[in-house]
């Protein structure tokens, strides 16, 4: 493998900076597990928490630029879900989302968090709305960017399919080779370098068992059936240039939760990591809208 491009490295060093504001916890649950997260914690004790829940590729670090803005108003915390970063992993090799939901409850109860803002991006918004289908009067409002819908509604050969695939490519490439061949799928043509070289960072950091967990966890979910089961607030956003969940992919899922579909213009599948200034200016109005909800 080539060797890093000192300008990657320096961009590199430059994100591990800020984010070393937000140092990796890590906390003990009731069933004698362990999740490991990242926070920022401002003074305000009026507005409500903000959850974010990663996708299949990332991990709590891939929040920081959100940390750094939203820290500022509110309690944000992400964390590195079942099987990534230091979490310990679901129970058996092919889980459901009701598996991650039950962990994201506990996780929650043991941060003393009653009610929160949930945010969830691709495959976490799969975890969010299984949990806010579960555990409505958790949720304030329930925030899904660029959400994968899963593969449960799907045929068995669909389904497998969809798992095989991902699975050998982690087998052959591994994690680091992931990164390499992979990222650049998660942005636009409007990317900069210093966005490209942040989602190659978190992504060759993925855990190879937790990564193939969370491919079944893909293969099974229906994540449209749980947005038709939630009552709560729900609002959906994908980038215009988004080719993993395409917009008309994301149309469908709003249509599911009776919500408009918003479109970030010059964003990809990562809008939140290639366009910060836009998506945290989406997830800050929708955490006010709760905020004012909730003193209603």
């Amino acid at each position: 493998m080539s060797a890093v491009p000192s300008a990657t490295a320096d961009q590199h060093a430059s994100l591990e900076a800020r984010l070393a504001r937000f140092p990796a916890q890590q906390i003990g649950l009731a069933s004698q597990r362990a999740v490991s997260y990242r926070e920022a914690d401002s003074t305000n004790g009026t507005a409500l928490p903000l959850v974010l829940l990663h996708g299949i590729g990332s991990g709590a670090a891939s929040w920081v630029q959100q940390f750094e803005v939203l820290g500022q108003t509110r309690r944000v915390l992400a964390w590195d879900a079942p099987g990534y970063g230091a979490s310990t992993p679901v129970a058996g090799e092919s889980p459901a989302a009701a598996d991650y939901a039950a962990v994201l409850k506990e996780w929650l109860d043991a941060l003393g968090i009653e009610r929160c803002v949930l945010l969830g991006h691709s495959l976490g918004a799969i975890i969010a709305g299984a949990f806010a289908a579960v555990n409505p009067q958790r949720v304030a409002g329930l925030l899904l960017l660029s959400p994968a819908g899963g593969y449960g509604a799907a045929s068995a050969e669909v389904r497998a399919s969809k798992r095989d695939q991902r699975l050998a490519m982690l087998n052959e490439l591994g994690p680091q080779g992931l990164a390499e061949q992979r990222s650049s799928n998660m942005l636009s043509a409007h990317a900069s370098d210093e966005a490209r070289a942040w989602v190659r960072w978190n992504m060759a950091r993925v855990i190879p068992h937790g990564y193939a967990q969370a491919t079944h966890l893909l293969a099974n979910a229906d994540l449209a059936a749980d947005l038709a089961r939630y009552r709560g607030r729900v609002n959906v956003a994908v980038g215009a240039d988004d080719t993993i969940t395409s917009p008309a992919a994301c149309e469908r899922l709003a249509l599911a939760a009776d919500t408009p579909l918003q479109v970030v213009p010059r964003a990809g599948h990562a809008g939140y990591i290639e366009a910060p200034a836009a998506y945290t200016a989406i997830i800050d109005t929708f955490c006010r809208a709760s905020d004012r909800q909730r003193s209603q």
